[in-house]
């Protein structure tokens, strides 16, 4: 039984409130795991059923009348989550790649819903369910309040960012909540624009040494308004698929990380630079 997951808003900067929780985000791919009659199904947030691809998650030891909210994630050498690896591991499972399931949250328990109990009573009955962490499947840890030394941590250890949760929100069942926020640890990066994407809009970008930096789709209305303005001054060739343009176009992008290949991870236009 598929339940659609509640989901974050975004800020821009952590805060301290002993009213909120703060967890690290995992870098990985949000799960609803769930069972019933016996039978264990596994989706992705968008209700894609992926049973199949992770076996290992099947018997697990949690009770019947169980639906649980958490990330699949891989861990690289530092221990650090790896969303490429992950995804290889999503892809096929002779990537060899070990996997954990980190549950944040419960639903339903015994076959009823819990969603309308307070967070930190949800929290306690993970405890019950999941009393001893493994590398398979483990609790997320959290702490009361502390954001923003939370934060300041994960940016020196270069992870994903925090979630920061009141401490007596509800679940709310497929609703976007101003009680659960995530604060991105961004990179930040200055790039040349060195083409564009014909077929749906995405801009080509390059690093100031001149080698590809990957493919940014995202940027505010106004700014893309300003870079269709001028753009056709900077035009050198163009095939079926992109037109390049001459790289003297300079602009502030924020990603995630750079991927092993050395691209940017989600680039997306922060500012004009030139």
């Amino acid at each position: 039984m598929f339940v659609s997951p509640m989901l974050l808003h975004k800020i821009d900067h952590p805060f301290d409130d002993d009213n909120y929780i703060t967890e690290l985000k995992l870098d990985g791919f949000r799960t609803i795991w769930t069972k019933f009659n016996n039978k264990v199904k596994i989706y992705t947030r968008h209700n894609n059923e992926i049973t199949s691809k992770f076996p290992e998650l099947i018997n697990l030891p949690v009770p019947d009348g169980t639906v649980l909210d958490g990330e699949i994630i891989v861990t690289d050498n530092q221990g650090k989550p790896d969303f490429e690896a992950v995804m290889e591991r999503f892809m096929s499972r002779k990537s060899g790649h070990e996997i954990s399931y980190s549950v944040f949250d419960i639903i339903y328990f015994n076959g009823a819903k819990v969603n309308n109990l307070h967070l930190l009573e949800r929290k306690e009955i993970l405890k019950k369910i999941i009393p001893e962490d493994s590398r398979l499947l483990n609790k997320v840890q959290w702490v009361e309040g502390n954001g923003v030394q939370y934060f300041d941590l994960i940016k020196q250890h270069q992870l994903e960012g925090i979630v920061q949760k009141k401490s007596d929100s509800k679940y709310q069942i497929n609703k976007r909540s101003n009680d659960w926020i995530k604060v991105i640890n961004y990179q930040y990066q200055d790039v040349y624009i060195s083409g564009l994407r014909k077929d749906e809009f995405g801009l080509l970008l390059i690093f100031e040494n001149g080698k590809y930096a990957g493919l940014m789709e995202f940027i505010p209305t106004p700014n893309r308004k300003e870079f269709y303005k001028q753009y056709r001054d900077y035009i050198i060739e163009e095939n079926d698929k992109f037109i390049y343009l001459d790289p003297k176009l300079k602009l502030k992008v924020k990603y995630r990380n750079l991927t092993e290949k050395g691209l940017l991870r989600i680039p997306s236009f922060v500012e004009w630079n030139s």
